[in-house]
């Protein structure tokens, strides 16, 4: 009997750990099942925001494999500037290898589909989320294993479910982001393999995993913090915390090296510029922009820190956009800037009282203090006041202290279940219909400048995606809208942001396309006067020009005026052939067929292999009796491009 009631013990005890194992598989599929889901719907977008930077418009990643030496060499942005010092327009410089080598990868295999893109972000996210439930699982062994499960479960799912992650997942140039807290949370679970198992090929994993995180984004840096103090915390009982943390540091020594090697040293520094979009902290006084006073910037600071709370607790609204003038001059009498000091300082003493007794709580409040900092501006300037992106990283530690907190709310009785599960479906929902939004760049302006409304970029932003829909659209009535609706956008930037280069141009070109001339002109000439230097000013001034000058003469017949325009867009522009047709044909409509001639003839000598012109010139050529002529110019037109006579007949 002895010996069967043995065996039967035997046969449980060797039963527990397999049904433990297969609940957890469960539990882990349930996790990535849950993750993609969500995120499946942002499979079908295309390429917005930051994209054209990394992928559709740097010669770098779009070389594919013979791109890669030059992205471990350069800059992240190097590739689509081209330009030395334009790479490091962002205050630091961005050295960010892994993410662009992966997309080079893809682009070799698959060019510019963006499903693949969006998959691989899908993907890595789903892994991120595994991963944090098994690092947190290995972090709070010492809880219990019951109290272990639960607690990392409720923060896994939590973090795929948060809405303020969606700009993360569904801007593909962020994968970088997921692939820093995808190292660093990897090198946190090795790190704590080889303190439970005294095994050492986890050490090299953990290096490797490290290393990676931080070459993908420089946030991870955190982590050279949080993983040992995560085996000081938790695995005091370890004789030598050094032996387990050590490849920890010559990872980001490496890195460090490397970065420094590609970099100027001078970067780290992170000297801010001059300009408002890439410096948040400069006012405009008597039309110069100052920098903020010392009590202004820390004010503006402390407010994205309590920005920062309030969008991780209650994630509504979200927008991708947070520049000036969105986040606004603050001062410390703010009630939220002082909201702030109250919340943080209550956060950085339960960190410390949590220290002692070695709570797992005051760990989560230091994984979400330690990489808030880093992109709170309160270390080096950052070039803009804050992003949802900035979150993606602490709300791990967020995540773990909600979790702790409803368990041992659970544990007294609580319904804290129920509020989870209510949270849980509320963000599922918020996350799966923000992803709409990221569809596309017109989609996402026009979501995200009704919550974004104060930011100049934004503006600037929705303002041109609507004069090139007003440009492709054939309809008077949609042009019209499309073009006020337009020029009201880009008023608003304006306003904030008075003479600024880049939205004189955009309104100029509203104008432009509204029919409003001379408003256009001026604009142009405003944005000129600024960059006396900049060829595409002037080009953009002698196209004006020389549209009020055809508005004149055809529609108004103000011969007068039509002239005066079209005289100024030449001596702008004297290489342009379609000024000179139109000077032609003024002086043909005014009888002065010598002088017609004579700029007929200047525009066959500029218009080179342009088809378009050499045609357009042809038609005038006839119109002046000359059908020879113009048969020579229309057959070299021709030969220049077939499809010549298709297009002018599908343009009338």
């Amino acid at each position: 009997m002895a010996k069967k009631s043995g065996t039967r013990s035997e046969k449980i005890v060797q039963a527990a750990p397999s049904n433990a194992a297969t609940g957890l598989a469960t539990r882990n599929w349930l996790l990535f099942g849950l993750t993609f889901i969500l995120y499946a719907n942002t499979l079908s977008h295309g390429f917005v925001l930051d994209d054209g930077l990394v992928i559709l418009e740097n010669a770098y990643t779009k070389a594919g494999f013979s791109g890669i030496m030059d992205i471990l060499s350069h800059d992240t942005f190097y590739g689509y500037f081209q330009k030395e010092g334009m790479d490091t327009l962002v205050s630091g410089g961005r050295y960010r290898p892994v993410s662009q080598v992966l997309f080079a990868v893809i682009y070799q295999f698959f060019g510019e589909n963006a499903f693949v893109f969006h998959l691989t972000n899908v993907l890595l996210f789903s892994l991120t989320v595994l991963v944090l439930f098994q690092a947190l699982r290995l972090l709070l062994r010492n809880s219990g294993e019951e109290t272990s499960l639960n607690v990392s479960w409720m923060a896994a799912l939590l973090f795929a479910a948060h809405p303020i992650h969606t700009e993360v997942v569904a801007n593909i140039k962020s994968a970088d982001e997921i692939l820093a807290l995808l190292g660093s949370l990897a090198a946190l679970y090795c790190t704590l393999r080889s303190c439970d198992t005294g095994e050492k090929k986890w050490l090299p994993l953990a290096g490797t995993a490290f290393l990676i995180a931080c070459l993908s984004k420089e946030n991870a840096a955190a982590y050279i913090i949080l993983i040992p103090v995560a085996v000081w915390l938790f695995r005091a009982e370890k004789k030598s915390v050094i032996s387990h943390i050590w490849p920890l540091f010559a990872a980001f020594l490496i890195f460090f090296v490397i970065r420094g090697s590609i970099l100027p040293w001078s970067s780290l520094a992170g000297t801010a510029p001059a300009e408002l979009l890439n410096n948040p902290f400069l006012k405009n006084v008597n039309g110069q922009l100052v920098p903020f006073s010392f009590s202004e910037k820390l004010a503006t600071i402390l407010y994205t820190l309590w920005k920062y709370l309030q969008l991780l607790v209650v994630p509504h609204p979200l927008t991708h956009d947070y520049y000036p003038r969105q986040v606004d001059v603050a001062s410390l009498v703010n009630p939220f800037v002082l909201l702030a000091v109250v919340l943080y300082g209550f956060i950085v003493y339960r960190t410390v009282r949590g220290f002692r007794r070695r709570d797992p709580e005051s760990y989560g409040w230091l994984a979400f203090l330690l990489p808030l900092g880093i992109v709170s501006n309160l270390v080096f300037p950052i070039g803009t006041n804050m992003s949802e992106r900035f979150a993606f990283m602490p709300s791990a530690g967020i995540c773990l202290v909600a979790a702790l907190l409803l368990d041992r709310w659970q544990q007294r009785g609580g319904a804290a279940r129920i509020l989870w599960i209510v949270v849980l479906v509320i963000f599922s929902l918020k996350t799966f219909t923000r992803n709409f939004a990221w569809e596309s760049n017109e989609k996402l302006y026009q979501t995200d400048v009704a919550v974004s409304d104060k930011s100049i970029k934004l503006q600037i932003a929705y303002a041109q995606v609507l004069l090139e829909r007003a440009r492709e659209t054939g309809d008077t009535a949609g042009k019209t809208a499309l073009t006020q609706d337009g020029l009201k956008h880009i008023n608003s930037a304006l306003a904030l942001y008075p003479d600024f280069l880049t939205a004189l141009v955009i309104r100029g070109n509203l104008y432009a396309e509204a029919g409003k001339y001379p408003e256009a002109i001026a604009d142009h000439r405003k944005a000129l006067a600024q960059a006396p230097e900049n060829t595409v000013s002037r080009e953009r001034l002698a196209a004006t020009l020389r549209a009020a000058g055809l508005d004149a003469g055809q529609l108004k017949r103000d011969f007068t005026s039509s002239r005066a325009y079209l005289d100024e867009s030449w001596q702008m522009n004297p290489k342009d052939p379609e000024t000179a047709r139109l000077l032609g044909v003024l002086n043909m409509v005014q009888g002065n067929k010598d002088a017609a001639l004579e700029w007929l003839q200047k525009g066959e000598e500029v218009a080179g292999e342009d088809a378009a012109a050499l045609w357009e010139l042809g038609v005038a050529y006839n119109n002046l009796g000359m059908s020879d002529k113009a048969r020579e110019l229309q057959q070299k037109a021709y030969q220049a491009d077939p499809d010549i006579v298709k297009r002018v007949q599908d343009a009338q």
